[in-house]
């Protein structure tokens, strides 16, 4: 194919033809994306990853330690069940506002100015609620801190993939991602070493740190070159893809003759959350929601509730039931790293289908049995909680995938927002169901749930496995 320069950048085409600026546009980002797809992994892209990783660790952390501080607040501030499910549902609540708005809004002025604003949100309201002297007050704080946390991590999700080719896309992105089960892990450890001697207040003093990385987020980290190309700055997009080059040069990697593919017109025309609800994209939209909905609101019912059922239903002591919530979140770690080491192999699809009906195993088992000893619900429902959280952790990595860069930011934020609202609606079917029926039929409902997200992704999810992102997504 012949090619010529315009504007320092080489276009494929007849030589000599004369472009209009929407083909110029079309042409260049064709060619920013064959640069991109063959970029090995540099320091420069693992820095991205870490310090994007520490903002997500911190916001996982900032979630769940709320569910560590609990069985304190409960005692402290005379809660009832009806509160404590309240408490813990808020933030996620404003974790669907949040999820909504900042995705749009990343489409618009950028991820890194998004994820700037996003930290500097929670980490005040981390702030906050240091402050909180009432369930009410408590209520309202984590709302708005909600509001940040479900602004950050899709945003750095969409982030993170337009950085990476078709090839080892899953396990790179994935290994980022599990920093979020970490995080939520090291809240158990916090909670654990903390809480007993210290208070619950120390847990929030913790979620202060990430308030450090506004300064390199700020003035380090490039933009995305793939929606810097697909705003038509093409420039500043070249500039940063050409750092990347260099300094894989300069590591002594490999970089191969890029393979421009032609760019669908559409991935460079102007667009509204509408067309997350027309043509291919609609089937999409309502079958990622419907894994975000099922997957989590299981596993974050289970994750925040357990510490307190310990220590309420079982009457462990306050240490004892700490530690075996801190159990559930280590074993999910170790699940997800799995995930993120095979999921390229296995693919998306056949991994989520089978996780979910596994996971009813352990649930209907818990039902059966009764539910009836604080280690038989430790151990069943860790092993129901780490099967799915392979799925939690990665439809991050699933819902970037389904959608073109115009859309990306934007689609992982509504379809996240789902996280957010099953992640809302779980602690609340917990509390209720175990004040009006037992704990057992908590963990039936849950089974019933997974077996809903099982058929969805048979029926409707397609599979992303090693295909470029302009491929899966005109």
């Amino acid at each position: 194919m012949a090619t010529h320069v315009i504007d320092g950048t080489v276009v494929p085409g007849a030589a000599g033809a004369e472009l209009d600026g929407a083909a110029v546009h079309r042409a260049a980002n064709a060619e920013l994306v064959g640069r991109l797809e063959r970029l090995p992994i540099t320091r420069r892209l693992q820095l991205i990853r870490v310090t994007i990783g520490i903002a997500t660790f911190f916001d996982a952390y900032t979630v769940l330690c709320i569910a560590f501080a609990m069985p304190s607040l409960v005692t402290e501030w005379k809660l009832t069940p009806a509160q404590v499910g309240m408490i813990i549902s808020i933030g996620y609540v404003g974790q669907l506002f949040g999820a909504m708005i900042f995705g749009s809004l990343a489409e618009r002025f950028g991820r890194l100015r998004i994820l700037f604003f996003t930290i500097l949100l929670f980490v005040s309201m981390d702030v906050a609620c240091l402050f909180a002297w009432s369930a009410g007050s408590m209520m309202l704080f984590r709302f708005l801190q909600g509001i940040g946390t479900g602004g950050e991590v899709p945003v750095a999700s969409a982030y993170i993939n337009e950085f990476i080719g078709a090839h080892g896309r899953g396990k790179f992105f994935l290994l980022y991602e599990v920093i979020f089960p970490i995080g939520l892990m090291f809240a158990g450890m916090a909670g654990y070493f903390l809480v007993p001697i210290y208070g619950w207040k120390a847990l929030f003093i913790v979620g202060l740190v990430p308030s450090v990385l506004t300064l390199p987020l700020r003035y380090f980290m490039p933009e995305s070159p793939r929606w810097l190309a697909s705003k038509g700055r093409i420039e500043q997009a070249n500039k940063v893809v050409t750092m990347l080059e260099n300094e894989a040069r300069k590591e002594g990697k490999a970089l191969p003759e890029p393979v421009v593919r032609p760019i669908d017109p559409r991935a460079t025309a102007k667009s509204d959350w509408r067309e997350l609800f027309k043509g291919i994209y609609l089937k999409r939209t309502f079958t990622i929601w419907g894994l975000w909905f099922c997957s989590y609101m299981i596993n974050n019912g289970l994750v925040t509730w357990l510490p307190t059922l310990y220590k309420t239903v079982f009457k462990l002591p306050l240490q004892q039931a700490l530690a075996y919530g801190w159990v559930t979140s280590g074993v999910g770690v170790i699940a997800s790293i799995i995930c993120a080491l095979l999921i390229d192999k296995v693919g998306r699809k056949p991994w989520y289908t089978a996780a979910f009906f596994l996971a009813t195993v352990p649930l209907i088992t818990l039902t059966t049995l009764g539910a009836t000893s604080p280690i038989q619900v430790m151990v069943l429902a860790t092993i129901a909680y780490a099967i799915l959280q392979t799925i939690t952790f990665s439809l991050y990595l699933y819902s970037s995938e389904l959608y073109p860069t115009r859309l990306r930011a934007m689609g992982t934020g509504f379809g996240s927002a789902w996280l957010r609202a099953g992640s809302a609606v779980g602690p609340i079917v917990v509390g209720t169901v175990v004040a009006d029926f037992g704990i057992r039929y908590v963990f039936s409902a849950f089974a019933a749930v997974a077996l809903i997200g099982c058929i969805l992704t048979v029926l409707c999810a397609i599979e992303t496995k090693g295909r470029v992102l302009e491929e899966l997504s005109p």
